[in-house]
């Protein structure tokens, strides 16, 4: 069993940055996949980023692609978000996510959920 816990969502202006991060706990192992994904209000959850040794290069959601960066530092058990350029439409529930199946195509189905965290950008 893998426990995750989050913390770094706030409140931010338009163009401003927050970090997220995601301590995993339990069974942890460094090669496990991990990712973030968000769920705006009347939306579905999608996928914003996760990082794999199986698949490479990290992988992101193209709305963010160049603004957010997924980082993992094994020896802490924990997995960032570092958003950058942030917009009124990255506002969501951001949730982390371990363990599961990430495949090169860019579906990732995970084994374990963190609570979420708000991320609120305001224009």
């Amino acid at each position: 069993q893998v426990q995750l816990v989050e913390s770094g969502g706030g409140l931010v202006q338009a163009g401003g940055s927050l970090r997220l991060s995601c301590a995993a706990s339990g069974r942890t192992y460094s090669n496990y996949p991990m990712g973030w994904f968000r769920q705006a209000p009347g939306k579905e959850r999608e996928l914003v980023a996760a990082i794999s040794w199986s698949v490479g290069s990290p992988h992101y959601l193209d709305s963010v692609k160049g603004r957010f960066t997924i980082s993992r530092d094994n020896a802490k058990n924990t997995v960032y978000l570092q958003m950058n350029s942030l917009k009124p439409e990255d506002t969501a529930v951001y949730f982390c996510a371990a363990g599961g199946i990430f495949y090169s195509s860019g579906t990732y189905r995970p084994d374990y959920w963190g609570q979420g965290a708000q991320v609120t950008v305001s224009s």
